[in-house]
């Protein structure tokens, strides 16, 4: 690998460290060395990246020191560990956890929003939350043209967004539900096929969830919009893959349906499908494995005389984790930021 950077994948055996190796190669991310980094218990075991073996190594001081960034698909928890170490040995880290996301030192980055705060990073670059990355990407075009004033958004999630277990009691609970066995849940807090669950992470002081917090206060810090009100109800459905959300926003001054259309035809990141007439709308099954994030259904918010509602579809294992570390990773190559 000749030319580039020499990174590391932290969390590389997991579903969004698979789907980082397979987005370094399919984008060809310019590197020098790859070290993929895992749990200990897992050190010595292989995964592939362009048809060869590299095997997996546990996190050490000397893995940082040798790379001069590493991208962080692991828990917060694990990311509160080892970040600290890497910084400390001059690799710059991309972290994917909420560990770090509201500290006011550290950028939390959309490129297609707000790529000029990499600038600032001081060792530490936050990934934002999955469902947040969709709706920023979709709303700030709207916010830059005409200002956003209000946000309401009820967000769809797919059951990968709880990890390999969640897909796994998915699937166990359909095939559980055909043949009348009663299935008790692990993963979710009720039972998730053929049903939908208004809960995801827990309840604060507010009745709010901490994943609906999350979309409120990441939303101001990416967009540089503290004045937002925003409110969010995130519900888990059964859906394996690609998260889907009906945002509802209130705009500074009047905008048509039709201006939206052609702002966000022409907005980074975003493909506009919005055909109602003949059934062409975002649905999370087409959206999946894509890295745009799709919206339609735009229309006038009639309860509003400054409203307009947007129906939204993206895959958040790529560009709500994967896709958008990698290119805040692309952006710290190309203005030489690590």
């Amino acid at each position: 690998m000749a030319g580039g950077i020499k990174l590391a994948i932290v969390g590389a055996t997991g579903a969004v460290g698979q789907e980082m190796l397979k987005l370094l190669a399919e984008r060809n991310f310019p590197l020098q060395d790859l070290f993929v980094v895992a749990d200990p218990r897992e050190a010595g075991k292989t995964v592939s990246f362009n048809d060869k073996d590299l095997i997996v190594q546990a996190a050490s001081p000397e893995i940082f020191a040798q790379a001069d960034a590493a991208l962080f698909a692991v828990d917060s928890s694990i990311s509160k560990i080892l970040a600290p170490m890497a910084i400390e040995n001059k690799c710059l880290v991309i972290d994917n956890s909420n560990a770090f996301r509201m500290d006011e030192k550290v950028p939390l980055v959309v490129p297609e929003v707000n790529a000029e705060d990499i600038k600032l990073h001081q060792g530490l670059i936050a990934n934002p939350n999955c469902s947040t990355i969709i709706m920023v990407v979709a709303i700030n075009p709207i916010h830059k043209a005409v200002g956003i004033e209000r946000v309401v958004v009820s967000t769809y999630q797919a059951v990968s967004g709880a990890g390999a277990a969640g897909i796994d009691e998915l699937s166990a609970g359909v095939a559980a539900y055909q043949d009348q066995v009663k299935l008790e849940p692990k993963v979710f807090q009720h039972p998730i096929a053929f049903n939908v669950i208004p809960h995801i992470d827990v309840f604060e002081a507010n009745d709010y969830t901490r994943e609906e917090m999350k979309m409120v206060f990441e939303t101001r810090k990416i967009m540089h919009a503290e004045d937002i009100r925003i409110a969010a109800t995130a519900v888990r459905v059964p859906v394996y893959r690609s998260h889907s959300e009906a945002i509802s926003i209130e705009t500074k001054t009047h905008i048509t349906p039709e201006q939206v259309r052609d702002i966000l035809k022409q907005a980074p990141g975003v493909i506009v499908q919005d055909q109602p007439g003949e059934n062409h709308y975002p649905m999370p099954l087409y959206a999946a494995n894509k890295d745009e994030v799709y919206v339609g259904r735009i229309r006038e918010d009639i309860s509003s005389n400054k409203g307009i509602m947007l129906w939204v579809a993206a895959d958040q294992i790529r560009k709500g984790a994967a896709t958008n570390a990698i290119q805040i990773a692309e952006y710290v190559v190309e203005h030489n930021l690590y």
